[in-house]
């Protein structure tokens, strides 16, 4: 089958690799990314899935929302099967036992997946080249297994494992830079989108699909579970997060030049964004406000530091 050439103006036509029939949450957005991944290339595409959110709600046996060919391994791993259907394929290109249309290479995973219990396969696949794209869908915290805290849950954030209360504000650690540690591998090409920016995102999945090498994308993708907000909520939360650049949008490429994609007209006060999520509703009480001024602080110089670095281009 023909499928039609991907068109930002015509988005809602194109032909769909992912259905709408999963059990993920009412508002998750990793359907919305998902679903802008598999619409970014023409080509045959390969999927790998990590165990989690997006696995365990799309392939409930016997159903399945792929259209594309899918496979879950475990969770920290989908890197490696991924890796591996990529080392077939030249296997098979070199033995002239392949003719068709050169396939992409995807997989999936989840902060826990990622920052955590994966990262040694994911850095394994950056070192040895393959040619594949891995998408972390960072929703910061492992929100299939209970809502327990990940490398990549904020400072503050109250979790399962990391509850906030009369002795804790919630998690002491800083979220882990996952997008400087994957550049840091000398990958081709790394990027943050978030999909109520939808056209950045789709711009930058496609280049990470189409670059020879192996990239990465690193996904906001806010959790109406874990995160306490309304499910209707989903593009508003995103929003507030990319405006008060707590999560900042930009590529890297080759491990050294950084571009950012959007720069806020108007920069909003961190705690905004905190405010619209219960996961923080504690910090606004006055023995906990010195976090939020940590967490201004600490998001004031990261992006100047990004910005520093966007100059200086190294």
């Amino acid at each position: 089958m023909t499928r039609e050439i991907k068109n930002l103006k015509q988005f809602s036509k194109v032909a769909e690799r992912f259905e709408g029939s999963h059990l993920l949450c009412p508002g998750c957005a990793h359907g919305m990314i998902v679903r802008e991944v598999l619409n970014a290339t023409e080509a045959p595409i390969l999927i790998g899935a990590s165990t989690g959110c997006l696995e365990v709600s799309t392939a409930v046996y016997p159903y399945t929302s792929w259209n594309v060919p899918w496979i879950h391994i475990g969770f920290e791993n989908s890197s490696t099967a991924i890796a591996g259907a990529e080392a077939m394929y030249k296997s098979l290109v070199k033995k002239g036992k392949y003719k068709g249309e050169k396939p992409k290479f995807v997989a999936f995973g989840g902060d826990g997946a990622t920052y955590d219990i994966g990262f040694q396969w994911i850095s394994g696949c950056f070192e040895r080249g393959h040619n594949m794209t891995y998408i972390c869908l960072d929703n910061e915290v492992y929100a299939n297994t209970g809502g327990q805290r990940s490398g990549s849950t904020p400072l503050g954030s109250s979790t399962s494992t990391s509850p906030a209360g009369n002795v804790s504000y919630g998690k002491k650690d800083k979220k882990k830079d996952i997008l400087l540690i994957m550049a840091a591998h000398g990958a081709p090409y790394v990027a943050q989108v978030s999909p109520n920016k939808w056209k950045d995102m789709n711009k930058k999945i496609k280049k990470a699909i189409d670059t020879d090498g192996p990239t990465f994308i690193n996904a906001m993708s806010a959790c109406t579970t874990e995160w306490k907000f309304n499910a209707d909520k989903t593009v508003e939360v995103s929003d507030l997060a990319v405006d008060s650049l707590v999560f900042p949008l930009f590529e890297i490429i080759n491990g050294r030049e950084l571009n950012i994609t959007y720069r806020p007209k108007n920069v909003l006060p961190v705690r905004d964004y905190l405010g619209a999520q219960g996961r923080f509703k504690h910090l606004f009480k006055k023995e906990n406000e010195h976090i939020i001024e940590q967490l201004q602080k600490d998001v004031d110089d990261r992006w100047e530091y990004l910005q520093r670095r966007e100059e200086a281009r190294v």
